[in-house]
C-alpha cells in the first residue's frame, strides 16, 4: 500500500469498531468472564504480533479496541500499519501489560485481525492481477458478514480496492428484477424524479441494454457476466455516445470474476470491476501473538 493513502482512509467507522468488539468480548467472557486467565499470576507481560505467511494488514483498530475494552493498562504498539504488506516471520504489532488481559483478549484480536486481513490479502491479488491488463478499479460488493460490513469495507480499501454501495439507502441499483415490466428508460426517469442527486445504476446483460441506459442518461451501468468482446462493445458505445475517449456513465463489469480472468476484463477499458469473493470467500490470514 503506498505511503500517500491516508491512514484514517483506510480505518472503519470508530463506532462500528467499538460495537463489533463488544459483541465479541460478551461472545466470549459472559456471564463469568475469563476463568482459565484467573490461575495466571498477576504480573506484567508482553507478546508480539506475527504473520505466519505472506499477507495485508488489516483490523488493527480492532485488536486495539479489543484490549482497550478489556484492560486500560494493556498498551498495543504497531509497527505496521493497515495496508501493509507483510511478509511470514514479521513483527507487526507489540502488546504489553497485564499478562491475564493479555491472554483474555488474545483470541478476540487475532479473530478480526485474522479475518480481515483475510480480505486485505485477497483483494490485494485482485488489484494486482487487474492492474496488469488494464487501470479498471476492483471493487466490493454487499456479500458481507451481517453486521460487519463496514470493517469488511474498510479491509478492501487496506488491500487497495475501492466501496461500491454501503447499503440499500446509498444508491439506486436498478436490476432486472426491479423492472417488472417497466423499460429502463421510464426507471431510470423514475428514479431520477423521485430521488434526485441519487446516483442511478442500472443492470444491463447485453449490449442493447447498456445503450438504452446510457441513452437513458443513466450514471452507472452494472454489465453483468458478459464476456471480454461483449464488454468491449459496451465500451465502444459508451465512448461514440459520450464524447470519444471521455465518458461521464461509469461502466462495471459483474459476475463471477476470478483471478485468471480479471486482467481481461480490466484490458477493455471499464471502470470498475466488482467482486464478491473477496468479502464472502475470502481465507482467513494466518497470524499469531507469541510471547516475548
Amino acid at each position: 500500500m503506498s505511503s500517500q493513502v491516508d491512514p484514517g482512509y483506510l480505518q472503519p467507522p470508530t463506532l462500528d469498531v467499538v460495537d463489533a468488539v463488544r459483541r465479541a468480548l460478551d461472545e466470549d467472557l459472559t456471564p463469568l468472564g475469563d476463568l482459565t486467565a484467573t490461575l495466571v499470576p498477576p504480573v506484567l507481560g508482553e507478546a508480539r504480533f506475527v504473520a505466519r505467511t505472506d499477507g495485508v494488514l488489516a483490523g488493527t483498530a480492532c485488536a486495539t479496541e479489543t484490549f482497550a475494552q478489556l484492560d486500560a493498562a494493556v498498551e498495543v504498539d504497531w509497527v505496521r500499519d493497515d495496508g501493509a504488506r507483510l511478509s511470514a516471520g514479521e513483527v507487526f504489532g507489540v502488546v504489553r501489560g497485564p499478562f491475564r488481559s493479555i491472554l483474555t483478549g488474545e483470541r478476540t484480536a487475532l479473530n478480526f485481525l485474522g479475518f480481515l486481513s483475510g480480505i486485505a490479502t485477497l483483494t490485494a491479488a485482485y488489484v494486482d492481477a487487474a492492474a496488469a491488463g488494464g487501470d479498471a478499479r476492483v471493487w466490493d460488493t454487499r456479500k458481507t458478514i451481517p453486521g460487519l460490513r463496514s470493517l469488511s469495507k474498510a479491509a478492501v480499501r487496506a488491500g487497495g480496492g475501492r466501496n461500491h454501495r454501503g447499503n440499500l439507502s446509498d444508491w439506486m441499483l436498478i436490476k432486472d428484477n426491479h423492472l417488472g415490466g417497466v423499460g429502463i428508460a421510464e426507471a431510470v426517469a423514475v428514479a431520477r424524479d423521485r430521488w434526485p442527486g441519487r446516483t442511478v445504476h442500472v443492470e444491463c446483460d447485453s449490449l442493447d441494454q447498456c445503450v438504452e441506459a446510457l441513452d437513458a442518461g443513466a450514471d452507472s451501468i452494472l454489465l453483468d457476466n458478459m464476456s471480454p468482446a461483449e464488454v468491449r462493445a459496451c465500451v465502444a458505445a459508451a465512448q461514440v455516445r459520450q464524447g470519444g475517449a471521455v465518458r461521464r456513465t461509469l461502466l462495471e463489469v459483474s459476475g463471477d470474476v476470478t483471478l485468471d480472468t480479471i486482467g481481461e476484463y480490466a484490458a477493455t477499458g471499464v471502470d470498475m470491476i466488482s467482486v464478491g469473493r473477496i468479502t464472502k470467500s475470502a481465507p482467513t490470514l494466518d497470524l499469531g501473538l507469541d510471547l516475548a
